[in-house]
C-alpha cells in the first residue's frame, strides 16, 4: 500500500530531490552532534575571518568559529522552530476552523479575529508579539505559532464548510451519531489532504521569518546558533567574509524550498481532481 503512495509522489524528479535534502539535512543536524565533540561556540581569534577551505569547508566567522560546524548545530534548532511552530499552528489552526465551519454560531467571531490576525503582515505581528513575549527560543516559536494559526483555519473552515454539507454527514446525523464522534470520525480525517500541505508550507514559513526576526535583532538570542542568527551576527562582515552570510543563507533557501517542495508534491498527490486528469 506505501509503495504505490510513494511512488506516485515521487514521481516528480524535483519532489524526490526535495525529500532526499530534507532527509540529509534532518539525518545530519540529528546524528553529527552525537557523534562529533566539537564545540560550535568555541572561539578561535587567530582564527577569525578564514576563507573557505579544508580545514573549515565553509570558512571562519568573525570569532574563528567554524562556520560548517554552526551550521549543522544550527540545523537542530532552525529545524526545531519549524517543527514546533508548524505543529503548534495546525494543531490550534484546525481546532478554530473545525469550529467555525461546523457551528454557524462560531463562525462570525471566530473569523472576524482570524481576519483581524491575518490584517498585519507576518513579520510585523511577529516582531509585535517578540516583543511582548520577551526574546527566547520558546517565545519565538509561540509568536509564530500565533502569526501562522490563521492562515491553517481559514483552510481548513473553507473546508469544512463543504464537508458539513455532505450525505454522509447527513446520514450520520440521521442514524443519531453525536457531534464529536462526526467531527473526529468524519470531518478530521477528510480534513488530512489540506492539513499535510499546511504542514509543509508553515515549517518552511517558520524557518524565514526566523531568520527575518534575528535579522531584525528581535529573534532567538545571539547565543542560540540557528542559522538565522548567523546570518545576523556576521553581517558587519560581510563585505569582508561573504561566507559567513552565504552559507547559511543557502542552508536557509535549500531547505525552505525542499519543503515547498514536498508540500506541492503532498498537495498533487491528494488532490482527486489532478488525479483524475492524471
Amino acid at each position: 500500500m506505501a509503495a504505490p503512495v510513494l511512488r506516485r509522489l515521487f514521481a516528480r524528479r524535483v519532489v524526490l530531490m526535495a525529500a532526499l535534502l530534507l532527509t540529509f539535512v534532518v539525518s545530519v543536524a540529528t546524528v553529527y552532534p552525537w557523534l562529533s565533540a566539537a564545540d560550535p561556540n568555541e572561539i578561535n581569534v587567530s582564527e577569525r575571518l578564514f576563507a573557505p577551505s579544508w580545514a573549515h569547508p565553509a570558512g571562519t566567522d568573525e570569532l574563528g568559529r567554524d562556520v560548517l560546524l554552526r551550521i549543522v548545530y544550527g540545523a537542530r534548532y532552525s529545524l526545531l522552530i519549524g517543527f514546533v511552530t508548524a505543529a503548534g499552528a495546525v494543531l490550534l489552526g484546525t481546532l478554530m476552523g473545525v469550529m467555525a465551519g461546523f457551528f454557524r454560531r462560531l463562525d462570525a467571531p471566530l473569523m472576524r479575529l482570524v481576519d483581524a490576525m491575518m490584517s498585519f503582515p507576518d513579520i510585523l505581528l511577529g516582531i509585535a508579539l517578540v516583543s511582548i513575549l520577551g526574546v527566547s527560543l520558546w517565545n519565538v516559536m509561540l509568536a509564530l505559532v500565533i502569526v501562522y494559526t490563521p492562515r491553517v483555519a481559514r483552510v481548513v473552515r473553507a473546508a469544512t464548510l463543504v464537508l458539513r454539507e455532505l450525505l454522509f454527514v447527513d446520514a450520520a446525523r440521521a442514524l443519531g451519531v453525536g457531534t464529536p464522534r462526526i467531527l473526529w470520525s468524519h470531518i478530521l480525517p477528510n480534513l488530512m489532504s489540506p492539513i499535510l500541505v499546511q504542514v509543509t508550507f508553515i515549517f518552511a514559513y517558520a524557518i524565514l521569518a526566523e531568520a527575518g526576526l534575528s535579522f531584525l535583532g528581535v529573534g532567538v538570542p545571539p547565543d542560540i546558533p540557528t542559522w538565522g542568527t548567523m546570518i545576523a551576527g556576521s553581517l558587519e562582515y560581510s563585505d569582508k567574509a561573504f561566507w559567513t552570510i552565504l552559507c547559511p543563507g543557502l542552508a536557509i533557501i535549500l531547505t525552505a524550498v525542499s519543503l515547498q517542495m514536498l508540500g506541492d508534491g503532498v498537495r498533487d498527490l491528494l488532490d482527486p481532481k489532478l488525479k483524475k486528469a492524471v
